[in-house]
C-alpha cells in the first residue's frame, strides 16, 4: 500500500501506510526491549487492523459503507485489550490497587471511548491543519455525524472485550504482571 501511495502520489495513503508499517514493529520492539512477548493471535489482530486501515485509505472508506465500522470495531477491541491488560496487571502487581470486576468492565469501555474521542479530535485537528496549510488532509474526517458513528462502533468493540473477551488477554496480563514484578525487583536492589 505504501508503494501504491507513492505511485499514485497520494500523501494520505503514503503517510498512513508508513505509520501502519512502522506500528507493525511494535510487538518486536516490546519483545526485544522489554522482554514482553505478545501472543501470535494478538500480533495478527494488530497487523490486520493496521492493514485494513491502510487498505481503506485506498478508497474503501469512501466506497464501502460498512468498512469504517469494521475497522473502528477491530481497533477498539485492541485498545480495549490494552486498557484491560494494563489495569489487570496493575491490580495483580500492587496491593494498593484493587479493581472490582464490574468497575473493570466500566473502565475498559470508558478507556476505549476516551481513546476514540482522542482519535476523532486528532483526525479533526489534522484535517484543519492540513487545509490551513494548503495540503490534502492526511487523516480524513467526514464530520460530526461520522465521528459519533465511529464512537458507537468503538463502544461495540469495547463491549465485546469487556463482556466476553477478557480471557483473550489473560496470558498477556500474566506476562505484563511478571514484567512489573521483574522491574520492581530490579529497582528494589538499586
Amino acid at each position: 500500500m505504501l508503494l501504491a501511495g507513492l505511485v499514485t502520489r497520494n500523501l494520505s495513503v503514503v503517510v498512513n501506510a508508513a505509520l501502519s508499517l512502522g506500528a507493525t514493529f511494535l510487538p518486536a520492539l516490546l519483545a526485544r526491549d522489554l522482554d514482553l512477548h505478545l501472543d501470535s493471535w494478538l500480533v495478527l489482530a494488530l497487523t490486520l487492523a493496521l492493514f485494513l486501515h491502510s487498505l481503506g485509505m485506498l478508497g474503501l472508506y469512501d466506497d464501502v459503507w460498512w468498512y469504517d465500522h469494521v475497522t473502528h470495531t477491530l481497533s477498539a477491541m485492541l485498545v480495549a485489550g490494552v486498557g484491560y491488560t494494563t489495569v489487570r496487571a496493575l491490580d495483580r502487581h500492587s496491593d494498593a490497587v484493587h479493581v472490582p470486576p464490574r468497575f473493570l468492565t466500566v473502565f475498559v469501555v470508558l478507556f476505549t471511548l476516551a481513546a476514540g474521542v482522542l482519535w476523532e479530535v486528532l483526525e479533526f485537528g489534522a484535517r484543519e491543519l492540513a487545509e490551513a496549510l494548503g495540503f490534502d488532509p492526511v487523516l480524513i474526517q467526514y464530520g460530526l455525524g461520522d465521528s459519533l458513528v465511529d464512537l458507537v462502533f468503538d463502544t461495540l468493540g469495547a463491549l465485546v472485550v469487556a463482556l466476553f473477551g477478557s480471557a483473550w488477554f489473560e496470558s498477556l496480563v500474566d506476562r505484563v504482571t511478571e514484567w512489573l514484578e521483574r522491574r520492581g525487583a530490579g529497582q528494589s536492589k538499586s
